[in-house]
This record gives structure tokens, C-alpha cells and sequence, in this order.
């Protein structure tokens, strides 16, 4: 017969008691804890495992009540020291379902304690008649233990926490779920990562260890000081307490922590509970009642996305035009320094442009980082990701996801990094590929162009709202494929933390949105600047020196400066044609025509690669007016409209809607994602899918 030790924890009040006689019938003995006055209830009884075959005794220790592991009071002394101790086997934590929320702040600190944990969500029968409901299967998922559901006074549910207890003591793979903010979560895997590197032996878990030392357990403090590695260890502490004050705006990490298991507890609560009927107690549920209704939350949403990108573009266009004059004189300047000959060519049509690129989009991204920042730390995020948990399940995605998508709608770059807060891989890898469905600002240049040259004015902007809302369904429906063909699995649950609301630290806003930009520059401008001089290199060699010196001579001697330009730009055409990149939508043409792209369209596809914002002048070029042309050169739209059939043209905008996004993008892609395979995934998984819409779309629009 084996002997099993049971600590039964909870807050005051949950019938703990009760629940104790209606486990056994055996006579109670009450004594003292070691060294205080309070009352030590004990019961012992025999049950036997009918699954197992085996007998066990059981002893089941009445802790007292406790509203945290602190040492405010001398009960929650007691409970603490026991808790922390090797005197038993398992903890079975008392919860009152009635007051779900209140009772999950202890039981997070329970989690964290290491031990075996069985959840017992007792006076079911009191939360029936309130209608409260309780998916206690999903609950345990997102706690990582298993909760049954008990009724002490009707005996409901005994037998069931009989055999749960008995399966968690021979679970040796046991493993709690209590997850905190992103800023925690990644501190903690900071100090997990030294544990790992220095391969540190201890019974308790790393990831224990690293909450015990952020949290400034002093018996943990005590126990890692005399260990070699506490030199070392010391300083990776420090620095993760600054990072952690500077997002919670506070030293106290009491405090902070608190605020993360509330955080926590009402996230779960949100996820695993319905109630028929609430009234609002306090401020913070009432907004809850108007940000997250399930008629007034997701148009309330709406407007304030679509108030934070008119903020984005229409501000952000005010510095934008600014940035771009100031490169363009530098690029003028370079080529007067440096002369027309290829240095000059180089940087002032290579190098330059390519730094006026990235540069050009830092307004817009920090606008966008900063709003999105305020809704962070605000907690209203979170809200959000709730409301839409439950749409976004039906495609494979988290509520979470919709976040980085969002974001998208900007600029893929900042969106594939805010992918990062998704903790489960695989619906993580599911948002970053369909990320690039989500029409980026530099698309929207090749989108104008289009709609403007093939509609009217009064419905381009009807077209062009349908052309995003189109990308986004695609992604939604890629998604769903993914999940059912690629990466397979049940939807893994957790917890979406409920921070209370509060006023954004402005300092967090900083840290927030300079560590994101110089995070952009660092990673896309390197790779913006590198795709323009290849740009510049494969559409400027070959050179043909003959053929420029007879069109140099034909210019010359033109009659009129019209002519000339005329000349020039004809001259731009052929060399393009017969340069690396001309040659590369040659040989493309086969693949395209399908589509019915000709082979410039094909080249203006392979340049959208480098950077989408290099369609537009690459077609400039292409058909002969110039480099300098924009998305609303009417030139440029006559031209297209007259060279273009429509169900070409249509066929296009799909292409560019759905392929692979720019080069910086990719490479910030596979940064996030982890490997290089994915990002070659990626690539056939977009054109695939963009070939395939492109032509069903194609023939469409011809048949009709």
C-alpha cells in the first residue's frame, strides 16, 4: 500500500473543510503547526485506485486559509512555509467557482511553486444557480493541471478528484502553464538559456528558478549565493529587473508580479467562463463591458485602427516628402561630385536611393509604433485579442494574431517582429507566413497606378478597399490550408493576460518605439540598400557602348528638347531590355504568360522583389518615360492602359497582392522564423498561390 501526502490550499472560505468530509468520513485530528498556534487539521483514509489496481493511504493536511504566499499574516506564514517544504506529495488547490477570478491569484502562486498541483473548483452547486459555467477541460489546458469540478454539500465530483490526485502523484512529466507579458517572458528565457549554457543541475525546473530569482525569493537568493556561477548569474539578474521596471513603470516587484497574476487570473477566467447575467462591479469592468461587447467591440476596433493609420500615412506623409527631396538633392549632388561614369551611377542611383528608402518609411513605422504602443500599455490590446480569439481559431490563428497583421497593413518588416508575442510555434509560423497577404504601404503605389489607369476616379477608392480586403481574406483561407495540410495539430490554449488599465508610462513608449526602430534600421536597411544596388547593377550591365554613343549622337542633334528626352528615354528602354534584368524577364516570359504578363510586366514582378516601390519606376523605364514617373503619372497610365489588356491588368494586381514581400522583409522573415528553409517554403507556398489566383482570375475576367 502506498502512502500519498495531500496539502490542501485555498483562500478562506472555499470549503476546504467540507470538502475534507466529504472525501473521507474518517475521524478528524486537529493539532498545531510546528512552532505556532495555529490549528493543523489532518484526516487520513485508504481508497483504492480501481484503474491501477493499487491501494493507497492517504493524508490529506488542511492548510489555513490564504489569500497569497506572503508573510502578512501568520496563516499565510504557515501555508508558505508548508507549501515550500518537502512534507507532502501534491498540493490540492480549493477554488471557489464562484469567485473564479479572485481564487486563480493564489493558484498562479501555487503553479510556481514547482510542485504537483490538482485544481478542485469546488461549490459548483452555488455557481449552477448563479449561471456561471465553467469549461473545466480548457481551464486545465491553459493551467497545465487538471481541474475537476466538486460540490462538497451534494458530494459531486469526489471520486473524480480521487483518481486525479492519484494520476498527477505518478506524473513525473509534470509541467504548470502560468504565462506572463512578453517583456517577463523574456527575461525568463534569458536566465533559462545561462542554465542551459552552463548546463546548472538542480531538482527544481529552470524555468522555476528563473521566476524564483526575478520575483527576489530571498530563501532562493540564500540557496543560489554560495554557487559558483552567482558571479555570473548576478548581473544577467540586474539587467532583466531594469528591463522589468522600465516596462511596468515601477521597482516593485511585489507589486509587478501581483499585477501579472492578475493579469493572468482574469485572462483564464475570460477563456474558460461564461456567466448568463453580469453586472458591472468596478470601472474596469465597465469599459470591459463596452471595449469587449460582442456587438460594440469589434466596430469600436475598427475605429480605432483605421484613426491610427490615417495618423500614420497623413503625418507621416508630412516628413516622408521632406526625406524624399533631401536624398533626391543628394543623389544630384553625388553625381556632380563624382561624375556621370558608374562611381557616380552607383551612389547616386544605387547607394543613395537605397538609404533614402528605408530612411523615407521610419515616420510612418514610428507613428505606427507609438499608437500601437499606447494601446499596449493601455491593456486594451489584449482586449482585442480576446474578441477575436474566437473567429481567428476557425483559420488556425490566435487571438493574438491579429496583432502582427494587422501591423502588416504598414509595413511587413515590424509585423513579422510583433509575430514574436505568439508563444505557441506553430501558430506562430501560420501568422508569419500569411503576414505578406496583408497589403504593406508599398504596395499601395502599384495599387494606385492600376485602379487609376483601368477605373473611374469616383470608384477607385471603392476598388482599392475591396483589393485589401481580398488580400486579407486570402491570408485568412491560406491560413486554414496551412493549418489542415502543413502544420497540422489541435489549437493549443493559453491564457491572453487581462492587464488592468492604466495611463501610458511615456517612458515605456520610448523604450518601446526606439528599440523597434533601431531594431528597422539595423535589420531592413541593410537589406533595402543591398537590393537597390543590385537593382542598379542588373538593370545598368551589360553596358553597350556602341548603341550609347549613336543615341548619344541622335540626341545631340535633336531638333527640340521634347525629342530629346524622347531619345533619352528610348535609349533607357533598349538598355534595359538588353540588360541582366531585361534578359531576366525574357526568360521569365514563359512562366508568366499564363497570367498574361508580357515580359516586361515580368520584370517589373522580379524588381518588386528588391522592394515593391521599385514596380512603379521599373515600368516607368520600361516604357520609355523615364525613371522618375509615380504611381499618378497620367503618361504612365495612358501608357499601361494602352499596352495592358484588362484581364491582364487585374491579373496583376493579384500577383502583387499575394507574392513574396520585399527582400527586407524576407530576410526579417527568416530571422523570426528561425531558419532558412522557411523562408524557401515561403517563396513557393506565395508564388504557388499567387500563380494559381492570378490565372483562375485571369481567364475569369476574359470569360466574362
Amino acid at each position: 500500500m502506498q502512502k500519498l501526502t495531500i496539502a490542501l490550499a485555498g483562500q478562506p472560505n472555499v470549503g476546504k473543510s467540507s470538502l475534507i468530509n466529504a472525501i473521507s468520513s474518517s475521524r478528524l485530528k486537529v493539532g498545531n503547526f510546528s512552532g505556532v498556534t495555529v490549528d493543523k487539521t489532518e484526516v487520513a483514509f485508504k481508497w483504492c485506485d480501481e484503474a491501477s489496481c493499487s491501494d493507497y493511504e492517504m493524508s490529506i493536511i488542511d492548510l489555513p486559509g490564504a489569500y497569497s504566499l506572503s508573510d502578512y499574516t501568520i496563516e499565510e506564514k504557515v501555508a508558505k512555509k508548508f507549501i515550500q517544504s518537502d512534507e507532502y506529495d501534491l498540493i490540492v488547490n480549493v477554488v471557489d467557482a464562484t469567485n473564479l477570478q479572485r481564487n486563480l491569484l493564489f493558484t498562479a502562486e501555487l503553479l510556481e511553486s514547482g510542485k504537483k498541483v490538482v485544481v478542485a473548483l469546488n461549490m459548483m452547486d452555488e455557481a449552477d444557480k448563479e449561471g456561471i459555467k465553467i469549461d473545466e477541460k480548457l481551464l486545465s489546458e491553459i493551467l497545465g493541471v487538471t481541474c475537476i469540478k466538486t460540490s462538497a454539500s451534494e458530494k459531486s465530483g469526489i471520486d473524480e478528484l480521487k483518481s486525479a490526485i492519484v494520476a498527477a502523484y505518478k506524473n513525473d512529466g509534470y509541467t504548470s502553464k502560468v504565462k506572463y507579458s512578453d517583456h517577463i517572458e523574456e527575461e525568463i528565457a534569458k536566465i533559462v538559456d545561462f542554465f542551459k549554457e552552463k548546463k546548472y543541475k538542480k531538482d527544481i525546473s529552470y524555468r522555476i528558478l528563473a521566476i524564483k530569482l526575478l520575483k527576489e525569493d530571498s530563501e532562493t537568493y540564500k540557496m543560489m549565493h554560495d554557487e559558483p556561477i552567482w558571479i555570473e548569474l548576478l548581473p544577467l539578474i540586474r539587467a532583466s529587473l531594469e528591463h522589468i521596471y522600465i516596462h511596468s513603470d515601477s521597482k516593485d516587484i511585489e507589486q509587478i508580479f501581483r499585477d501579472e497574476h492578475f493579469a493572468f487570473a482574469k485572462g483564464a477566467k475570460m477563456e474558460a467562463m461564461e456567466i448568463s447575467s453580469m453586472r458591472a462591479k468596478n470601472f474596469t469592468q465597465k469599459i470591459d463591458n463596452i471595449l469587449i461587447n460582442k456587438f460594440l467591440g469589434i466596430p469600436l476596433f475598427l475605429f480605432f485602427m483605421w484613426g491610427l493609420f490615417q495618423l500614420t500615412f497623413t503625418l507621416g506623409a508630412i516628413p516622408v516628402d521632406m526625406i524624399d527631396e533631401f536624398f533626391t538633392s543628394i543623389g544630384v549632388a553625388s553625381k556632380s561630385v563624382f561624375g556621370e561614369g558608374a562611381l557616380g551611377s552607383l551612389i547616386g542611383d544605387g547607394i543613395v536611393p537605397g538609404v533614402g528608402a528605408v530612411i523615407m518609411f521610419l515616420p510612418n513605422i514610428i507613428i505606427l509604433f507609438i499608437g500601437i504602443a499606447l494601446l499596449e500599455t493601455t491593456g486594451y490590446m489584449s482586449r482585442v485579442a480576446f474578441l477575436l480569439d474566437g473567429f481567428f481559431h476557425r483559420f488556425g490563428l490566435h487571438g493574438k494574431s491579429f496583432i502582427p497583421l494587422v501591423t502588416g497593413f504598414g509595413c511587413s518588416v515590424p509585423a513579422y517582429m510583433v509575430a514574436r508575442t505568439l508563444k505557441n510555434e506553430r501558430e506562430r509560423l501560420i501568422t508569419l507566413f500569411i503576414i505578406g497577404f496583408m497589403s504593406c504601404g508599398a504596395r499601395l503605389p502599384v495599387y494606385v497606378l492600376f485602379v487609376g489607369a483601368f477605373f473611374s476616379q469616383e470608384n477607385a477608392g471603392s476598388i482599392l478597399f475591396l483589393i485589401y480586403i481580398a488580400g486579407a481574406f486570402f491570408g485568412l483561407v491560406a491560413a486554414k490550408v496551412l493549418k489542415m495540410f502543413v502544420f497540422k495539430g489541435e489549437n493549443e490554449p493559453f491564457v491572453m493576460e487581462m492587464p488592468k488599465y492604466r495611463l501610458p508610462s511615456l517612458k515605456l513608449v520610448w523604450h518601446t518605439v526606439y528599440s523597434q526602430a533601431k531594431s528597422y534600421l539595423k535589420k531592413a536597411g541593410t537589406f533595402i540598400l543591398a537590393a537597390s544596388m543590385l537593382v542598379w547593377f542588373a538593370s545598368n550591365y551589360p553596358k553597350d557602348e556602341a548603341l550609347t554613343n549613336q543615341y548619344q549622337v541622335q540626341i545631340e542633334h535633336a531638333a527640340s528638347p521634347e525629342i530629346q528626352i524622347e531619345l533619352q528615354n528610348e535609349l533607357k528602354k533598349i538598355s534595359l531590355e538588353n540588360s541582366y534584368l531585361g534578359k531576366t524577364g525574357y526568360v521569365l516570359e514563359p512562366f508568366f504568360r499564363p497570367l498574361g504578363f508580357d515580359w516586361k510586366m515580368s520584370v517589373a514582378i522580379g524588381t518588386g522583389l528588391a522592394a515593391k516601390e521599385v514596380v512603379v519606376s521599373t515600368m516607368g523605364v520600361l516604357y520609355s518615360l523615364g525613371e522618375d514617373v509615380t504611381e499618378e503619372d497620367q503618361g504612365l497610365m495612358e501608357k499601361i492602359k494602352a499596352e495592358i489588356p484588362f484581364a491582364s491588368a487585374i491579373s496583376f494586381i493579384v500577383f502583387v497582392m499575394i507574392y513574396l514581400p520585399c527582400l527586407a522583409a524576407s530576410m526579417v522573415f527568416v530571422k523570426e522564423a528561425g531558419s532558412w528553409k522557411y523562408l524557401w517554403y515561403l517563396f513557393l507556398f506565395t508564388t504557388t498561390t499567387a500563380w494559381i489566383m492570378s490565372f483562375l482570375v485571369y481567364r475569369a475576367v476574359l470569360i466574362l
